[in-house]
């Protein structure tokens, strides 16, 4: 009986050995992974509300210097993403909002107003994304403080802090590498990134997940804050949960998508894929998938019947166009619509990033009832200004 014991443990060693030199990188957060798997979970009383936040890695200019190419991406946004949505609501009666994070490396005024204009037709919003690498805290600064000016006073695009009245943004780091978390310092080279993003507005990160890069997090599956620490990168590797009856902490909001197993979807039918919440036509958004979502149960601590899901793509990719605008994401937001809105066991909204983060801070304020009386909790709507002709 003990060899029989020893021999099992054996095995399973064995294959843990070969699943983690399969999924590279997967020792960051694996361990967390299965330490989640025994952490008993607070029920949720009464129906559950899904906030569903689709984030888009907007970059126009990927892989093409021809200016054509560009217009052509975007316009096929501007054109299809309203047809895919126009028999699609939520218990709001909200079209599927789609939150284009652009690159500020990759400006040029005519997408911006494209992409203005698909905005105020209800479509979504605009947030701030950017590729850097070999970077300083001072040009950071620099580059976020111009880029996010003329998105609010050339766009109409963003909105001001209440309070403080300072032009705030969401953000997605190119390369994944947000806070230099790349062990060699590429694509990123700002050991106090945190702080540079908090002081020029930045009121929550959407990143994460980025498995199975090495930039991933060993915190996983969480909505927290993170704290900058000065001598070592990647600062937001942990961090406090936000937590109902809490309160800000530390320097960034950080708001993760799903991070989790597939074993309906196995390599060589044994080892199964990592779900990381991406959207694309080699990783279609199947319904296994969608439940996988749900069940990664990602919400503000104390609050188990709202429910955060996060989703990411990269929207202007050719080989993807089909998959985001067509039959596939069509028939995931049937099935959101049809298993997750049923208005007794499931209540589903579709919110931008902006949403995202106002219903994370009333949950946190403690606040109950229905999610969307909290979409611009604090942050308002962006103003959408007419943009002027010239720069």
């Amino acid at each position: 009986m003990i060899i029989d014991y020893v021999v099992i443990l054996l095995l399973l060693s064995i294959g843990l050995i070969f699943f983690c030199l399969r999924h590279k990188h997967i020792d960051i957060w694996i361990l967390s992974y299965l330490l989640s798997l025994f952490r008993k979970r607070q029920r949720a009383q009464g129906a559950v509300h899904i906030m569903f936040c689709f984030v888009d890695h907007f970059e126009p200019q990927w892989n093409t210097h021809d200016i054509n190419v560009e217009r052509h991406r975007v316009d096929q946004w501007l054109q299809d993403y309203p047809v895919l949505c126009e028999n699609h609501f939520d218990a709001d009666g909200k079209h599927p909002q789609h939150t284009f994070f652009y690159p500020e490396e990759e400006y040029r005024q005519e997408h911006l107003e494209k992409l203005s204009q698909l905005c105020q037709s209800g479509y979504g919003e605009v947030e701030v994304h950017l590729h850097h690498d070999n970077d300083t805290s001072a040009n950071l600064r620099k580059t976020l403080t111009h880029f996010i000016d003329i998105l609010y006073h050339h766009h109409g695009l963003l909105t001001k802090h209440p309070v403080t009245n300072q032009i705030v943004y969401g953000f997605i780091h190119g390369n994944w590498c947000l806070d230099n978390s790349r062990a060699d310092g590429r694509w990123c080279g700002v050991k106090d990134e945190l702080i540079v993003l908090k002081e020029t507005g930045c009121y929550a990160d959407f990143t994460l997940p980025s498995a199975p890069s090495e930039t991933q997090t060993k915190k996983i599956n969480s909505i927290y804050y993170a704290k900058q620490n000065p001598i070592k990168p990647k600062s937001h590797n942990t961090g406090l949960e936000v937590t109902v009856g809490g309160q800000s902490w530390g320097d960034l909001l950080i708001v993760q998508g799903p991070l989790t197993l597939n074993w309906k979807s196995r390599k060589f039918g044994l080892l199964p894929r990592i779900e990381a919440a991406d959207i694309r036509t080699s990783i279609l958004p199947l319904i296994e998938r969608v439940d996988l979502w749900v069940n990664a149960g990602i919400s503000v601590k104390g609050k188990p019947n709202w429910i955060f899901i996060k989703i990411h793509t990269h929207g202007t990719q050719e080989r993807d166009r089909t998959t985001l605008l067509g039959k596939p994401c069509n028939d995931m937001f049937s099935y959101l619509e049809t298993k997750y809105n049923d208005g007794v066991n499931y209540n589903l909204h579709y919110v931008t990033a902006r949403e995202t983060y106002n219903i994370i801070k009333a949950a946190e304020a403690g606040l109950e009832g229905n999610p969307n009386d909290y979409r611009d909790y604090l942050l308002k709507p962006p103003t959408y200004l007419q943009s002027i002709s010239s720069l």
